[in-house]
């Protein structure tokens, strides 16, 4: 009878073992598969660049097995080994929208996140009244803003930005483009702040700090993830942005996404052309999220757990 026993309990071992490994098979097929799905743009993308143009219209994909891979795409760009210690005016014209991109992403990104780390800290720790909306309705009214289609506003800021002569300047994208990404830091923010004990301010308090100094000194070092992760998002958002780049820059301002959306011509678009300035485009945004994936992880896990 116990022998019958324990071969019972070998055996339902053995089954919930095995139901163990098929779960665990199933999930990671699934992610493996959603991965493949996700990085398949950026797989083609990259060959898309190193094609010719009958290569892409036969949609071939498999490197030195569907394709000989060309550097027709990056020397459209002046950026292949052959042409990179050349003059080319392409390039110059390449690297100037690739700063002015990278002046206006970052600066409103970082303009965004102080100011947004200020105010979700008021709406976190203090209690506010304005008329009839008090904190929670304040919150949603900075959300409600990203509702209305940028269209909706492109005549008001057009003329809004030509009195103020900001067409055509970083500046102007610059102050937009905070206005834009802000709501968004904002309620990211807020809930970074409402996971941080209020006994850690409370305690600072007490020991002689002002409130300012108990925010910077004990609250944002405890948020610097929550503030990392609205930064990257607020970056990549910024950065790919095409409406109002297109809409109030001509020449001086003009950023990278622009430059992208013009590799037209009358024989069709320039596909090799196209691909390798979107892989010159996405390699920053890909090489930050690779240094910095341990705060955005940390900074997405913040406000789940208080």
């Amino acid at each position: 009878m116990a022998e019958a026993q324990i071969f019972h309990d070998h055996e339902a071992d053995k089954g919930h073992t095995a139901k163990w490994w098929m779960g665990r098979v199933a999930i990671y097929g699934v992610l493996f598969l959603w991965t493949v799905i996700c990085l398949f743009p950026i797989y083609w993308t990259i060959t898309t660049s190193f094609k010719m143009a009958p290569n892409v219209m036969q949609g071939h994909l498999v490197p030195f097995v569907d394709f000989e891979p060309r550097w027709r795409g990056w020397e459209s760009l002046g950026l292949s080994p052959r042409l990179i210690g050349q003059e080319s005016t392409v390039r110059e014209e390449f690297i100037k929208r690739f700063t002015n991109s990278a002046i206006t992403a970052v600066s409103a990104s970082t303009l965004a996140v102080i100011l947004g780390s200020m105010a979700a800290y008021g709406l976190s720790r203090f209690r506010y009244r304005f008329g009839f909306m008090r904190n929670p309705d304040i919150s949603f009214f900075f959300l409600s803003q990203l509702i209305l289609p940028p269209v909706v506003l492109a005549l008001p800021f057009l003329v809004l930005y030509k009195e103020l002569a900001l067409l055509d300047t970083r500046i102007g994208l610059i102050l937009l483009y905070t206005l834009t990404v802000l709501p968004i830091v904002i309620w990211i923010m807020r809930d970074q702040f409402a996971s941080i004990p209020v006994e850690l301010e409370e305690a600072a308090l007490v020991d002689g700090l002002s409130i300012w100094g108990a925010f910077v000194t004990i609250v944002l070092p405890i948020a610097l993830p929550g503030m990392v992760a609205a930064f990257i998002l607020s970056l990549v958002l910024t950065w790919n942005e095409y409406f109002f780049a297109a809409l109030l820059t001509s020449t001086d301002a003009k950023t990278l996404p622009v430059m992208v959306a013009s590799q037209t011509g009358s024989q069709g678009i320039n596909w090799w052309s196209m691909a390798a300035l979107s892989t010159a485009a996405i390699l920053p945004l890909i090489v930050i999220g690779i240094l910095l994936e341990r705060y955005i992880i940390k900074g997405m896990a913040a406000g789940a757990v208080k």
